[in-house]
């Protein structure tokens, strides 16, 4: 459990530290989800300077501009979703959010530090990852740096209605 976390009652894993399979499949799922969006902006883009001056317009024709274009997209794909609710899109399917070490919620200091810190975890050979598995508190070199924390976050309506499925075992069959 994550130090200073609020002590109300939590359903299941809830503030637990997040494991490493439901942090790659939440980032995986976050790719599909930025890379799908991009697509569609520059889709959109090119569509509409296509309609205003009657050119034909790739982004795949200026690379450098894709490149770097993808790069800031990426950039703030994560950290303003990290700085709005802890959470991006994939986190939020698989119940995971970014805190920080002492549980409380991260600012915008710390989604861009995360931010720009995840890219070293991969450069490394991907050894900033191997903390997530060797530690207690499941850090990853980007978290260390930016002092922040991944932990499970499911929402508490589903948890009120799990009494739905739950049979009383004094009621009669």
């Amino acid at each position: 459990m994550v130090p200073g976390a609020p002590a109300e009652p939590i359903e299941g894993r809830q503030g637990h530290y997040a494991g490493a399979v439901s942090r790659l499949v939440a980032f995986a799922a976050d790719v599909g989800a930025s890379w799908g969006l991009f697509t569609l902006g520059a889709a959109a883009l090119a569509f509409s300077i296509q309609l205003v001056s009657g050119t034909k317009f790739s982004l795949a024709s200026y690379q450098v501009v894709s490149v770097v274009s993808l790069v800031v997209w990426e950039f703030l794909y994560f950290a303003y979703q990290w700085a709005l609710s802890g959470k991006t899109i994939g986190m939020a399917v698989l119940g995971i959010r970014v805190v920080r070490t002492d549980g409380s919620t991260i600012g915008p200091r710390q989604a861009v530090v995360r931010t720009l810190a995840l890219p070293l975890s991969f450069l490394l050979l991907g050894l900033g990852f191997l903390g997530i598995l060797t530690s207690r508190n499941r850090h990853a070199l980007h978290d260390r740096i930016a002092g922040t924390a991944v932990v499970y976050s499911w929402d508490a309506r589903a948890a009120r209605l799990r009494w739905l499925a739950r049979q009383d075992p004094a009621a009669p069959a």
